[in-house]
Order: structure tokens, then sequence, then C-alpha cells
């Protein structure tokens, strides 16, 4: 992939294709390939063992190279694709049926090897569909064999056919026959059957029988050792599971078994669960058993015992309290076990790094995805694109892609200027090892930067540096100043050419490579990672899916340029935190036991820029530190939108592993009845597979199956069945061979006979505006359409399939973004994840009746529902708050005159509820403050947002009736946090700030008449002004949010004195002073004169 070779744009859809080069450079030739070339897959063709140049086909010497040749005979159709003329057996080919016995052809030493071939099945048939479409208009219809890459064990063989004279006893291992060619396996063995036999090796008649080992009494002891060791590690890992499995409800054996032998560093597992104390645990558990009990007496107590006459207002409080008290074991019940998990990134260096040798690590594409420069400020893009590039992974293995949704000018100039500032700042982050990576947020710490730092150079360098970035940031205000004036004829660039995207909803695909292999270097010479600029194709009429198309559109580009087998997915003001996140990351996705079944990996949002009282529950502690800890004791934590590592096989619609390699034998279907699961269809057994698994059609039903692709495509057996097999593969992908083949590579990478032209073409294709029509996109692969929160849907569609996700927390926080701390823009933020959620509740996909033909775990499913129907708690709540000053007004109450032992069922559900929230701030770590605001946010936002989503979502699903939202503000240049006091006024303020007023004129009516009534009032008030006071306390945030900065006189002083001051006004006006009192008895006649 060539770097600054200009941007390509184009419409698939209108055959255009411009390549719009950088000013003062012209088009550069294509080096000119030597020697002969293979005319299928474009590889040399290479020598005989002899020297001589490789001749396939003896009759028209058709160019063919030797692997693409033992394809052709092994599996294709044993003729030459020119002359249609049967293939001859060439010395060290191994026989195939039909050969002929020629005199001299014989290869006695090779008749028997077996090839890699059927280890590259699913590889195969992967050339196989590029062939003919790689090239727009090729000649060559044949099967297009895949070069089979020669994986090098972890550790020697020493029964495999080589001799390793210097390999150590522990390195020894046995292979069976079988598992060495075709198997599934691709890691260590972890135990041996003693009873298969061993795979027999040449061995030189020159050398002594001892240097094998045979004959040697060593030999034989050494072997028996081994396998005693293996069987003894089989049973202990046996006996682990089952201790690990029984009763502590985690999907996966945990790796680490109290008595597993130690093995070495390498071998041992990657990661490990941690849980929770039990002396923190269990009292919670307790707690969560006995509240649920006092809730079912306080129910029967509050039915049995209504208020005759408030007969409305008691019926109002029961109902309210019955839908708090099911949304309150929604929620509390999916943390029934939660886990921490710990990582060693130690362990996957020294496994998949070894010294001298290239890095093993998985490739991950990164995604950035923006929209409207002025709501999210191109520096703000720039530092987290930067924090990217200099994250601490392999830079061949980094691939970073922009999606500008916007087609702005102005992203794509910032985005330049980036590139080349990163080849300054990734070699300084990498030298001094400083964390965090992005510039501004380095620079702007408040801390000691000379700790732990030794090089001499340092301080000049970070000086220089800082001068640099300095510069980088006028450039990037320039941009940004040029930008505020639109010139009537649209943006022209720098040659000239208009910009393709002056229309923002009328304009082609747009793709720009700025860093890749060619030109990607830093100052010191050293490789950058891949930096790809993507604007997808937009035209009137089309439905884009605003940010979930989008990321859709970024999957197939990456599949098509990159295609790693990970990506991770960021908003464009989330930067890397910290720089080993992504290795966090891969602990999980690659290991041995774990990683087969991970779709995601999720780590928790932090946020800086915040007030220290976080007025708002910006930080969203409980959710994240609480909540997603218990999901991850199930079955993984939701999806929430960004900060996520993905499995690219998981998202393409693919079912999750089953733990015993097959699905089991029964399923729901055969103990429900059809109305309770859905329908299904039979499947059709395919007439050339054995082991292909059935397709399954209920839209609950994963559309594919993994083990498909771990075993191989299998059944293509001419070139009817594999086109065929091709067009079913593109009603689901789409119309682009290059993108259907680059789905069925598990393992991800692109064919090395595609060139960079190619395949931006194919590129442009895939981001063409009708690309997804009659697919699947959106419906059962990629990020899930029909939701404003496409990342719950898309989470909840995986984890039915099986799958599980992991939730990750490093000591030092991943990623960090901005949030916004303003009340009008949290609120508008919170409407849009509310209203995304009653969209869900009111689809197809709800989890009330979605996917219980899937493999979705029962409290998984129940966390979901709660995720989903939290609005709803809204229309009780605000019911809720109204009640205690309509109580205070009319003088009635909702709970009549209770005994003493009546209240103790008050009195313990409030302790109950008290001591569970201190519980779970013990175990969780999370402090009493934030535990705090998040209540007070609840109240606030459930009574504004979630009341406001609420209609909105059956505005929207009933009349068709859509709301536009704006981009939330990523910017807050306030040092004091001026945004935080900006009043901005929207229609979300009016619900709460109606029940504070109600509820304050409530408390002054309801004291100034237990002031008329005397003494025996008092009582009675004390309940009515204890709800009225809840109700305030609850939404103090928002009264002092509301208020402003005023003349930084505290809120509470100002809430304190009106009150304060109506009561007195009415104490004044009671007892009055300044008139005559009339004391004394009444005098009535009694008919005495007195004189």
């Amino acid at each position: 992939m060539e770097a600054n070779a200009g941007l390509v744009a184009g419409s698939h859809n209108r055959n255009e294709l411009v390549v719009i080069r950088p000013e003062n450079e012209g088009p550069k030739p294509l080096n000119h390939v030597k020697g002969h070339i293979c005319q299928i897959c474009g590889d040399d063709v290479g020598l005989t063992t002899e020297g001589e140049l490789f001749v396939a086909c003896n009759e028209c010497a058709f160019p063919v190279c030797r692997p693409c040749y033992d394809y052709e005979r092994n599996d294709g159709n044993q003729s030459c694709p020119q002359c249609k003329t049967r293939y001859k057996r060439h010395k060290g080919s191994p026989r195939v049926d039909g050969d002929e016995e020629e005199e001299g052809v014989d290869d006695l030493e090779n008749e028997f090897n077996l090839t890699e071939a059927s280890k590259q099945d699913k590889e195969h048939v992967t050339d196989a569909m590029l062939h003919g479409h790689m090239s727009y208009g090729g000649t060559y219809d044949r099967d297009l064999p895949h070069h089979m890459m020669h994986v090098q064990p972890q550790f020697p063989l020493l029964t495999n056919g080589q001799v390793v004279p210097d390999a150590e006893d522990e390195q020894a291992i046995v292979v069976p026959p079988g598992l060495g060619n075709g198997g599934k396996r691709v890691h260590p063995l972890p135990y041996l059957e003693s009873n298969l036999p061993v795979q027999a090796r040449p061995m030189d008649p020159t050398k002594d029988l001892a240097a094998y080992g045979y004959g040697s009494v060593a030999w034989k002891e050494r072997v028996d050792s081994w396998k005693l060791r293996q069987e003894k590690m089989q049973m202990m890992t046996m006996e682990g599971g089952q201790q690990l499995t029984g009763g502590k409800g985690g999907d996966f054996d945990d790796p680490n078994g109290p008595d597993l032998p130690i093995m070495d560093e390498a071998r041992q597992p990657l990661w490990r669960k941690v849980f929770i104390p039990s002396s923190k645990i269990q009292p919670y558990r307790m707690i969560i058993v006995l509240r649920l009990v006092i809730v079912a007496f306080f129910f029967r107590y509050r039915i049995l015992n209504p208020v005759t006459d408030a007969y409305g207002l008691w019926l109002t409080s029961v109902t309210c309290e019955i839908w708090f008290a099911i949304s309150w074991i929604l929620d509390q019940f999916p943390k029934w076990l939660p886990i921490n998990r710990e990582t060693y990134l130690d362990r996957l260096s020294l496994r998949y790094e070894k010294e001298g040798e290239a890095s093993q690590l998985a490739s991950i594409d990164i995604y950035v995805s923006t929209v409207d420069p002025a709501k999210e400020p191109p520096i703000v893009t720039a530092n987290t694109i930067l924090s990217i590039l200099s994250v601490d992974y392999p830079v061949d293995k980094v691939s970073c892609y922009l999606s500008d949704d916007g087609a702005a000018m102005l992203t794509f100039e910032c985005l330049s200027e980036t590139s080349e500032f990163a080849r300054k700042w990734v070699p300084f982050c990498k030298k001094f090892s400083i964390e965090p990576r992005a510039p501004e947020m380095y620079f702007a710490q408040k801390i000691d930067y000379l700790k732990d730092k030794v090089q001499p150079t340092f301080v000049k360098e970070r000086r220089a540096m800082k001068r640099e970035y300095e510069e980088f940031k006028v450039r990037i205000n320039a941009l940004v100043a040029k930008a505020q004036k639109v010139p009537e004829e649209g943006w022209t660039m720098q040659d000239g050419t208009p910009w393709p995207g002056n229309s923002t909803r009328d304009h082609p695909g747009m793709i720009q490579v700025f860093l890749g292999h060619s030109g990607g270097h830093d100052t010191d010479g050293n490789e950058l990672p891949r930096l790809v600029y993507v604007s997808r194709e937009k035209r009137p009429g089309f439905n884009h899916h605003k940010k979930a198309g989008a990321m859709n559109a970024l999957v197939r580009v990456s599949a098509v340029l990159t295609n790693a087998p990970y990506f991770l997915n960021l908003d464009c003001d989330h930067y890397i935190n910290n720089s080993k996140a992504l290795r966090e990351a891969m602990c999980f996705m690659m290991d041995p036991q774990l990683g087969k079944k991970v779709c995601y990996v999720q780590f928790p949002q932090r946020f800086d820029g915040i007030d220290r009282n976080d007025r708002y529950a910006n930080h969203n502690t409980v959710f994240f530190d609480i909540n997603l800890k218990g999901l991850d004791g199930i079955q993984g934590p939701v999806y929430v939108g960004t900060g996520c590592v993905f499995r690219r096989q998981a998202l393409y619609g693919y079912e999750a592993p089953y733990k015993g390699g097959k699905p089991p034998k029964s399923s729901c279907g055969s103990c429900c009845p059809s109305w309770c699961c859905g329908s299904r269809k039979k499947a059709k057994k395919p007439k050339s597979s054995k082991k292909k698994g059935a397709l399954r059609s209920d839209s609950t039903i994963p559309i594919f199956s993994l083990e498909d692709i771990e075993e191989g495509v299998e059944g293509i057996e001419d070139e009817k069945s594999s086109l065929m097999s091709l067009k079913n593969f593109e009603k689901r992908f789409g119309q682009s061979p290059v993108f259907v083949a680059s789905t069925l590579l598990e393992n991800g990478g692109v064919p090395h006979s595609a060139s960079p032209g190619a395949l931006l073409k194919e590129a442009i294709h895939v981001i063409s505006c009708g690309y997804e029509d009659k697919t699947e996109w959106g419906k059962e692969i990629g990020w899930i359409y029909g939701s404003v929160t496409e990342d719950i849907l898309t989470g909840f569609k995986m984890h039915c399939r099986g799958w599980r996700s992991i939730y990750c927390m490093p000591h030092r926080p991943a990623f960090k973004g901005s949030a916004p701390i303003n009340l009008s823009d949290r609120l508008n933020q919170v409407l849009r994840w509310a209203l995304g959620s009653v969209e869900i509740s009111l689809s197809r996909h709800c989890p009330l009746w979605y996917g219980y033909s899937g493999r979705l775990k029962c409290l998984e499913r129940v966390a979901y529902i709660n995720t989903t129907i939290y609005p709803l708690t809204s229309l009780p709540l605000v019911a809720y708050c109204t009640l205690p000053a309509v109580c205070l007004l009319t003088g009635k109450f909702i709970i009549p005159t209770i005994t003493d032992f009546n209240s103790l069922w008050f009195i313990a559900l409030f302790c109950s509820i008290f001591a569970t929230g201190i519980l779970e701030m013990r175990w969780s770590g999370v402090g009493i403050d934030e535990w705090w605001r998040n209540e007070q946010f609840w109240v606030i936002g459930g009574v504004s947002a979630h009341l406001f989503a609420l209609f909105q979502g059956l505005l929207k699903v009933c009349a068709g009736i859509d709301t536009n939202f704006t981009v939330t503000s990523k910017s807050s240049e306030d040092e004091n946090f001026g945004e935080l006091y900006t009043f901005k006024w929207t229609s979300l303020l009016i619900p709460p700030t109606t029940l504070i007023i109600i509820n304050l004129v409530g408390v002054v009516a309801g004291i100034s008449d237990a002031i008329n009534n005397g003494y025996q009032s008092w009582g009675p008030l004390f309940g009515k002004l204890f709800f009225a006071f809840w109700v305030i306390v609850h939404l103090y945030p928002f009264l002092k949010g509301l208020m402003g900065r005023q003349n930084r006189t505290p809120t509470i002083i100002i809430v304190w004195s009106i009150l304060l001051a109506s009561i007195f006004s009415l104490l004044w006006v009671r007892i009055d002073p300044f008139l005559p009192k009339q004391n004394g008895p009444n005098l009535v006649q009694c008919g005495l004169t007195c004189n």
C-alpha cells in the first residue's frame, strides 16, 4: 500500500474513479517484476532441484509455479489451464489417482509425504474467489490455489521427520498421526493419549542410530517420563476445571487451577480470573435475599391496607412502588457474580515475540469516527490519531482508519498535518516511554515529568517537542479559522481540483492512504503504522444509517486493504491513555483456551475535563465499576460504543464455537413449542459435505458456523459448485469477491498477488451507497441498524450467537475521552441513549422475546431487558415525585396510620436499601460520593430525558416521526469549567423545574397548615415532608445547574433562604403582633344584674 499516492475518489454505481495526486507529483511507474511469473498466483515460477526452470506442462510450457501445480494435481482439475493437457507427475510430487508408472520419475523418498494443502482449504476457496475478479476483466477462471505458509512450531518436534540435535528435553513433543495434517489445533497439545502410535521419521543411514536416540536407554526413559508428566497434567487440568465450573457461574474454566503444575513462563495462561473475596461478596448476596423478603412483606402490608379517604393517591403510589421493585430486581440480579481479571503482558511477549524472530502478535485495525469538525474539534481528533500511531505494538500490525462521515476538507487537511507531525512525535514517545501519548494531555499533566527519566537528552528533546507541538497546533488553528468561511465555488485542493466532498449529502467515496509501507517512516527511519482517510459515498435517496453505517463501511474497507483479524473502535475524542492497551486485549483474544470464544473485549470509559464534584455523574462509575463487573461473571459486559476490541469473524455473523467442537444434540427446539423459540426451517443437508454444519434460517440463530471456517469449506469439487458458493456469500456480504474472500480468512491477511491499485478500486466499491442493498448488512452482519444506540443491539446479537465478551480493567485506564459537563448537553446525551433503548424495546430485537432459540444465558438476558426498558421507569418516577406535593397541598397521605409493628417494614426496607448500596461500594471500590451522584442523576434523567425519550420513541415507531440529534460537543476550553455554568435552554428542563417548584410550594403550604391547625397536625406532617425533601435533595444538582453561576452565591443558601423566609412569613402572619388581641372568656347574658 503506497502512502501519499493521492486521494482516490469515485463511485462504483456511476463507474467513476479519479486519483488526485499531490501537487507536483506525477504517476509513479510500477516496478518491473523479474523472471517468469506464474499466471495463476503471480509469484515466480521457481527452479527445480537441479537448478532448471520449473515447467509444469510439457506440451505448451504454460508458466505455473510448483505450489499451484501441486494444488491442481491434488485438489484441482489435474490439467493445464491453457492446453487442457493432463499434468504429468514431476519428481518430488506425491502420487495421485491416474498417474502413469514412468521409469525415472518415481520418487520413493517423497512417495507418501503429506502435503499442507488440506490445512488451508478455506484459503484455496478464498483465492479461487479472488481469481478472475481481482484484475477486473481477467481471462482465467480456474481455481486459484493459495500458497501454503509453513508455520514454525512453537517447540522443535523430535518425531516429525526432522533431526533437531540441540533440542532440550522439555521441548520434546510427540505428534500423533492425523493431528499433524488437517487438524484444527494451532496450539501445543496439553496431553497425549498413550496408546496412539508415533509418526515415523526418515533417518540418514550414514549416521549412527544413537544420534536419533534409538538403542539408547536414556531415550526410552525420557519418553516415558514425558508421557507421565503429560498424563498428570491432563488429570489435574480436568480436576481443576470441574472445581472451577461447579458453582462459580463462569462460562469457561479458569486456566489457573489450584493444582496446575508450574510450566515454563511462555506456556502459562495469559490471564487469570480474580474472584471477589467471600468476606465481601457473601454479605452482599445475603442482604439482597433479605431485601427481597422485606420487599415481599412490605407489599403485603401496602396492598392489604388501602387508604380509603385517598384511594387514588394510594393506588398510584402502590403501582409505582411495584414497578420500582421490578426495576430493582432486573438491575440487581445480573450483579450476583462480579469478578475481576488480571493479565500477564510479559507472558504474551514471551509467547508471541520471541527474540530474533518476527512478532507473531495478531494484526489490529483501529477505527476512529468523526462527523462534524465544528462539534468535534480537529485538534481533539488529531490527538487521538497520534496516540494510536505511537501505541506500544508492532507497527506492521497496526492500521488506523479515520471515517469522515461529513466529508469535510478541514478534517482531511488536518489529518495530513497530523501524519507529518507523527513522524516526529512517534519516535519521541517510544524513545522515552512517555504516558499518555496524546501530546495535548501529556504536556498538560500537573506532575513531575522527570520522574523515572534517566536519559540526559530528555529535557532538551522534550522542550523541542513541546515547541513542535505548539507550532502544530497553530497550523491546525489556522486551518480551522480558514474553514469558517466557505467559498462560493466550494473548496479546492492544492492542485486546483475541486474538493469531492463539497456537497456533504451528495459526494463520491474517498480514500487517501497517508502512511503505509512506502513513505510511512518517522524521522529516525523507522516504519510507521498505516493511516487511511475514508469518507463513504453519499447520495440523495439512500438511507446511510448514521454512525452504524459508517462503521460498517470501515469494516469493509479495512477488510479489503489490511483485513486484520481484530479491530478496535474509538470515538474521535477517546485517545489511548495506556500504550499497552492493545496488548491487554490480546491477552484474552489470543489465549489458547478462552480466545476462540470471545467476540469482544470491552474497556471501561474514563473521562478528562470533568468538574471535581462530578455534578451530573459524567464518570458513570456505578455502571462501569459495578454493573459491568457483574456481567463479566455471566456472559460478558454489554458493548458500550467505544473502547472495544472486536473479533472480526464474530461481527460477520458467525456462530461461536461450541465447547466440545460440535453443537449439542438436544436444543431448545426439541423441548419447547414452536411459538416459544420461533419457527425453524429444516436445513437441507449438503450432498458433498460430510462435516458442514446445518444452515440455520431463523433470524435468532447465527447464519454461519465458525466450525465451517476451521474445517475448511468442503464440497467445492468443480467450477460450478464454486460459483454457487460465491453467489451465496455475495447475497450476504455484497457484490465484492475481494471482500467475500476476506471473510473466509479467520486469521486475516490479504492475498500477496493483489495489487494496491486493484485493492483501492475495490475499497471504493465497498463504500458505495448502494452496496448494502439486498444483503445482510445491518440485519445480521456488522453493526445492527434500527436504533440510535447501535452498540447495545450489536453486542446483544453476538451474545445470542453464543459468543462471550470480556471486561478488561487495567490499572492504568486504557482510554480516556471527554464528556459534556453542561446540563443541557448532558441531558441531550442521556436522551439519545434512552431513545435507542426505547427503539430496541419496541422492535423485533427486544430481549423479552428475541433469541430464545440461541445461546444467551438467563441472567445476561435479564441484564439486556433492564438495559432496554429502563426508560419506562420515567412514568412512575414522575408520578412518585409529584405525590409528596399533592399530599401536602390536599392534607391527605398515601400511607394510613400505622402501628408500631407495621412500621418495622418501612424501617427495614430503607435500611436494606442503604445496606445494599454500602456493600456494593465495599466490593467494587466505588466511593460514596460517586454512588450518591449516580442516585441523584438517576432521578434527574428519569424525570426529564427518559420521559421525553419514551414519547419520542413511541412517535417514531408508531407515527414514523424521526428526531434528528446533533453531535455532542467534545471541547471544553475553560480551565475553570466555564461550560459547567453555561445556561442553554431546552425543553428537557421543564419537568424537573416543575417538580421542584410544586414540592417547594407544597412544603410551604404544609408547614403553614400545621401552624394553623396546632400541635396535633405536626405528626402526620413529618412523613409528608420527608418524601418532599427526598425529591428536592435528589433534584438539587439540577437546581444548581439551572441557577447557573449567579453571583457565586452557593445554591443551597438560596434554597434555604427561600424556605425559611416563607416559613417565617407565615409565622409572622400567624402571630401578627401589631393587631390588638381579645383575651378572656366570652361573656354571655346570664339574667343577673350586676352593679
